[in-house]
């Protein structure tokens, strides 16, 4: 039987890298394009930092008619930090007395749950009020990124970490969750969204059609034709992990509305220039959820200071690939968007639809 056209969103594909200005790229979609790492860089560079994050937002999801405690930050997650917690003392009109014993027969009255109305929007979506992400230990252990048994282990185990986080927090919202599924290839495959990796490229990515992620441990780690391999500019796994989070990311962009309202404006956008800048806003928060991610297992994972200054640096050497369109953010952006993710460490402070304009050119 004939198949049917799917209509939802494309393929949304991670942030790739190239080593060389003569890069050969493959034939892509219309709005998606390959990131590259200028050729002068080594794995481990550092320079000064005088990018910062993003100052936002305007709007706040906590300022509505219904009262709601804004979640508070963590004492620390950083590694060799500790975080103190104190137990709740209990209240005296909790302590029974003789006189106040519950009697077994009265069931308490259950009041039924209110219907919960989502906001599917860009701006003001319901999953902004999801606020930080619980601390979860995530150890990751020593494995290898050149081989595919140890690197796709640490890919599903850390894609169980991001389940175990995301799922409370959009749930409390009232967004119904389910994780996403994964396609992890030694070599090259064939997806819902077509090959992966694809010719001239070594970036995995998101298929919303099947809500699965699709990579290729080879080409990631030790790149594919051309394309230099994540392996080839940082050799520690969290940057692969990191960029993983960023599909993830995408996952969560799906099933909370933000990537069909996304879709749905792009097909309204009379412009070119318009729809790109659609794309880099949706490239960016998902790399914004990403740096959410990777803080909240810092403490664990772990995340040392000098590993997590190398993923900021770089997110700072990521960006649009010369001559190829605009649709996943310059380097600065990226940069600034991990780090918000990161410092900023709220879903609301990943609302890059309320961002001013050059933050995401």
């Amino acid at each position: 039987m004939p198949t049917q056209r799917w209509q939802g969103p494309p393929v949304k594909r991670g942030l790739g890298v190239g080593g060389t200005l003569g890069l050969v790229l493959g034939s892509l979609a219309t709005l998606v394009v390959l990131l590259v790492v200028g050729a002068a860089l080594l794995d481990g560079g550092s320079g000064k930092d005088t990018t910062t994050p993003v100052a936002i937002p305007s709007y706040d999801p906590y300022d509505d008619d219904e009262p709601f405690a804004k979640p508070s930050y963590a004492a620390s997650d950083e590694p060799g930090e500790k975080e103190t917690r104190s137990e709740r003392p209990t209240p005296s009109s909790e302590r029974l007395t003789p006189s106040r014993e519950p009697t077994p027969s009265r069931q308490p009255t259950r009041r039924p749950e209110p219907e919960v109305t989502l906001d599917t929007s860009l701006k003001t979506n319901t999953m902004y009020k999801a606020g930080i992400l619980p601390r979860l230990r995530c150890p990751a252990g020593n494995a290898s990124i050149y081989n595919h048994t140890q690197l796709k282990a640490l890919i599903l185990k850390t894609g169980n970490c991001m389940n175990q986080a995301w799922r409370p927090v959009l749930e409390k919202q009232g967004i119904k969750f389910s994780p996403p599924r994964y396609a992890i290839a030694s070599g090259r495959g064939r997806g819902a969204c077509g090959d992966y990796p694809q010719p001239g490229s070594m970036v995995p990515y998101y298929c919303p059609r099947n809500n699965t992620i699709y990579a290729s441990t080879s080409a990631m780690a030790r790149g594919n034709g051309n394309a230099r391999g994540y392996g080839q500019i940082l050799s520690w796994h969290g940057g692969i992990i990191s960029m993983m989070a960023h599909e993830y990311g995408h996952h969560v962009q799906n099933i909370t509305g933000l990537m069909d309202s996304w879709w749905q404006q792009t097909l309204a956008s009379s412009s070119q220039s318009g729809k790109l800048e659609l794309s880099r806003r949706l490239e960016l928060q998902a790399t914004c959820f990403g740096g959410m991610w990777m803080r909240s297992v810092a403490a664990s994972y772990p995340v040392s200071t000098a590993n997590r200054n190398k993923l900021f640096w770089f997110y700072g050497q990521v960006g649009d690939y010369p001559g190829w369109p605009r649709d996943h953010g310059k380097p600065v952006n990226n940069h600034r968007w991990f780090r918000q993710g990161w410092e900023r460490n709220q879903a609301y402070q990943c609302n890059t639809w309320m961002a001013p304009a050059s933050t995401v050119s």
